[in-house]
């Protein structure tokens, strides 16, 4: 079993393995191409997105690789597992294959004080799923770039290698997605509902703009199979895992709550997908 306390020592402790988060800037003083941040931040400043504060929780999924294979954990070496349907949420030697990597990874985002809520099986076997959230505003970019550096820390220890590509194997598999859940201050009050399905409503007129920005090779995940929607056709639905939008059964029986926009790839940039939503959904005016 790996131990977070490997890696990431007593915070409390000076001089003992700090991990510091930073904006990165050109000597010119503007921020990097890479620095997606900065313009979040401008969009999660405004006076009408701090008002509703934007909830979100970040459904991150990602493969593990053997790495002298370059094949995914647990699967015979030039051949392939038995089909899916065991591995979601499985458990044994035959079904959950690098669980002492996952679970390592959790104790340590709970060590570093990210707000990491599950963590489970995915369908593909060898792939795996970890929860940020809910968290609010920019600080949910914050915690999964954060989450993503510590996983990618432990696997390099167990000698696995880790992967964010939304389609790591053709074929009768499923992608790996990074599902957005979201909600405002007027979602989750009385008549919240009537603000989902507006908000929903804008998503949709913005569909190929959000898709753009959403993480490469998400065409190869998003072709209307394995739990996906089109790419190309925005559609969204009550507890429906192939749309573009899910809206829960909890939501519509309340009558407010939150959506799960399921279009993001795992390779996304939490910074440019939280700041668009809440961008698309607050202050654009179609």
């Amino acid at each position: 079993m790996i131990s977070p306390q490997a890696i990431f020592r007593d915070p409390f402790r000076r001089g003992r393995n700090m991990l510091v988060m930073c904006d990165a800037y050109a000597p010119t003083g503007d921020p990097i191409p890479t620095n997606k941040r900065f313009n979040a931040d401008k969009i999660f400043s405004h006076p009408d997105v701090v008002a509703e504060e934007p909830w979100y929780g970040i459904e991150q999924e990602y493969t593990l690789f053997q790495k002298d294979t370059k094949w995914p954990l647990g699967w015979p070496v030039g051949g392939f597992p038995a089909p899916q349907g065991p591995y979601y949420c499985g458990v044994g030697s035959d079904k959950a294959f690098g669980r002492d990597i996952v679970d390592a990874h959790y104790k340590a985002c709970l060590f570093a004080g990210i707000n990491i809520s599950g963590i489970n099986g995915e369908v593909m076997p060898g792939q795996w799923e970890f929860q940020v959230g809910p968290v609010t505003g920019i600080s949910s970019g914050d915690q999964v770039w954060m989450a993503r550096y510590i996983l990618e820390r432990i696997t390099e220890i167990a000698g696995a290698v880790l992967s964010f590509d939304p389609k790591p194997v053709l074929g009768d598999w499923n992608g790996a997605g990074a599902h957005t859940n979201y909600s405002t201050k007027s979602m989750r009050n009385d008549g919240g509902i009537n603000v989902i399905n507006e908000a929903i409503e804008k998503l949709s007129k913005r569909h190929k703009e959000h898709i753009a920005a959403y993480g490469k090779g998400n065409e190869r995940r998003l072709t209307g199979l394995h739990e996906t929607a089109d790419i190309n056709t925005f559609s969204w639905g009550v507890a429906n895992r192939g749309a573009s939008v899910r809206v829960g059964r909890d939501t519509e029986k309340e009558g407010k709550g939150y959506f799960e926009d399921r279009r993001p790839s795992s390779n996304m940039d939490p910074y440019v997908v939280t700041s668009m939503i809440a961008e698309t959904t607050i202050l654009w005016k179609p």
